[in-house]
């Protein structure tokens, strides 16, 4: 007959010095099933997380230094795109979103930028003879050491961009039209006097 206490020794773990030798297999196991729980937890068609930044995220394209005469891309999205120190003579950016870009000390001889919003552009130190800026928005873009040789400027919104004196000056000569797009005229978004 079993008594007590040979019912208790049997139903007690094995001491503690049996166990670790089974340590390292508990912990490869363990591991094991906890990478097969993480990775049937993911759905079937999730892209890598690098891959959905990416897209997401892409960087700006960049034109800088480029050669781009008598290219078109009129009515396309620009945004934040670069075109410093590009040779613009000749490109159509007609109706194209330009918000952001950078087009610093770019040449623009006969450009069609007519419609394009060029809000918030950085437009500093570019040589812009007989460029058309009809209808474009040029708010809180940055246009300082700029050239203007004879441009047409009928319909643009220079509502809040820095321009110099000497800059709106010139431009408010030829000043006139209200902009499609704002409803600003012309000589009030330059602050021109009567």
């Amino acid at each position: 007959m079993t008594t007590l206490k040979d019912a208790l020794s049997r139903s007690l773990p094995m001491p503690n010095h049996h166990l670790s030798s089974l340590r390292p297999i508990r912990w490869f196991i363990g591991t094991l099933c906890a990478i097969v729980l993480l990775c049937g937890t993911l759905p079937a068609n999730a892209a890598p997380v690098g891959e959905k930044y990416t897209k997401q995220y892409a960087p700006p394209p960049s034109y800088s230094n480029a050669e781009l005469k008598n290219q078109d891309f009129s009515g396309q999205n620009l945004r934040v795109a670069e075109f410093s120190n590009a040779n613009l003579n000749g490109t159509n950016f007609a109706n194209a979103d330009l918000i952001g870009a950078v087009l610093s000390a770019s040449t623009m001889v006969e450009t069609n930028l007519q419609g394009a919003d060029l809000t918030q552009s950085m437009m500093d130190q570019v040589k812009m003879t007989r460029t058309n800026l009809q209808d474009a928005v040029l708010v809180n873009a940055i246009l300082l050491r700029t050239t203007f040789d004879h441009p047409k400027i009928t319909g643009a919104d220079f509502t809040d961009a820095i321009l110099d004196g000497a800059q709106i000056r010139q431009l408010c000569k030829t000043a006139d039209g209200v902009n499609s797009k704002t409803g600003i005229s012309t000589r009030e978004s330059l602050g021109c006097l009567s």
